[in-house]
């Protein structure tokens, strides 16, 4: 894919395909971390803890505990 760098106002922008923006996963108005190295851009989507509440929902919203387990005694260079 190839994309062009334009003015937009006093800075410039770049237009991303709609099947670039689907391919990344990206969505309109999402925050995105952007890399600067030797060259290259790199955008990536802003790394975003999810609560407890919403990672206990991938479980069907319970979460089973289980019973404490022994490992055994420490090893060598441990300490415990």
């Amino acid at each position: 894919m190839q994309t062009q760098i334009k003015n937009w106002g006093n800075s410039q922008g770049i237009r991303l395909s709609k099947e670039a923006m689907q391919e990344a996963g990206f969505k309109n108005d999402e925050t995105l971390t952007m890399i600067v190295n030797k060259g290259q851009i790199i955008l990536q989507k802003k790394f975003r803890h999810k609560p407890l509440k919403e990672r206990m929902a991938a479980y069907g919203g319970k979460l089973d505990l289980i019973e404490e387990v022994d490992f055994g005694a420490p090893g060598e260079g441990e300490l415990w």
